[in-house]
């Protein structure tokens, strides 16, 4: 299958061309490929001629985009809808990624594909406009919700913790639980997903839930590191944007499709760190 990839450089972008290998990849960093510029993903996608486009490019400062509202629209909702026209133009399927964050996170439970959103924060309300942009412009589309995504490079949230692993206290929030995702195994599902040729709308997250701070804990016992975790309240830790304080993800639409154990991500993570 020929495979254009945008956002090629990111932490999924680099999952991606590890798992796809065995496919001929068009691999596009941010640099190669503006997706917000509409004459350039025309161009690339005629040129190309793919038989699907994963979309992994993506605006991700979720406290940044309070401010940089634009931005944020421009990228993750602007985007995948400039893909979305230019793909179905040429009957290609679109894959783009979206978040947990389209969800308010107070059901109290883990959310299914059906269940209905309510983002609160600037970010997820550029996520969720992603997605109702790329439904509604192309039918051969495949919106894949994940959370937590995290890789052994880039910027991200185990990277963070093991770069203050040299104080000897940290302090976590311990009131937000989601389900951390590993990006080889979201490449993985992915690789598996567009098999399928069902279209739809795909939680593909770590299985199981747990907070960032049990992360941490778990994270530091993994690694030796013997420092202090101590667990905070999000309101001990303020944010510019809103959290949904129970975000994670379980699919009922394709349940032979699942991620390992969030546990099993972090340990790989764990052992393959530079």
């Amino acid at each position: 299958m020929k495979v254009l990839i945008t956002g090629s450089g990111g932490q999924l972008g680099q999952a991606l061309l590890e798992v796809l290998s065995a496919h001929e990849l068009i691999t596009l960093r941010h640099s190669e490929l503006d997706v917000t510029r509409f004459s350039e993903v025309r161009e690339a996608v005629t040129w190309h001629r793919p038989e699907i486009v994963i979309n992994a490019a993506a605006y991700t400062n979720v406290d940044g985009a309070e401010t940089e509202r634009e931005g944020a629209y421009r990228v993750n909702a602007g985007g995948p809808g400039n893909l979305a026209v230019v793909t179905a133009e040429h009957r290609i399927p679109l894959l783009t990624i979206s978040s947990d964050y389209v969800f308010d996170g107070l059901a109290g439970r883990p959310y299914h594909e059906f269940d209905r959103t309510n983002p609160l924060s600037v970010y997820g309300k550029s996520k969720r406009a992603g997605e109702e942009t790329v439904a509604s412009l192309n039918p051969r589309h495949y919106i894949v919700r994940t959370a937590w995504l995290y890789h052994t490079s880039g910027k991200n949230f185990p990277r963070t913790m093991l770069a203050q692993a040299d104080q000897q206290t940290v302090r976590v929030v311990n009131d937000q639980h989601g389900s951390p995702t590993y990006a080889p195994h979201l490449a993985r599902a992915i690789s598996a997903l567009i098999e399928t040729g069902a279209f739809g709308t795909y939680h593909l997250a770590g299985s199981s839930a747990t907070s960032w701070y049990e992360l941490t804990k778990l994270l530091y016992q993994l690694m030796g590191i013997r420092t202090n975790v101590i667990p905070v309240t999000t309101s001990e830790f303020p944010r510019p944007a809103q959290r949904p304080p129970f975000s994670v993800l379980t699919t009922i639409q394709n349940p032979e499709i699942l991620l390992p154990h969030w546990e099993e991500g972090l340990a790989e993570f764990a052992r393959n760190i530079p």
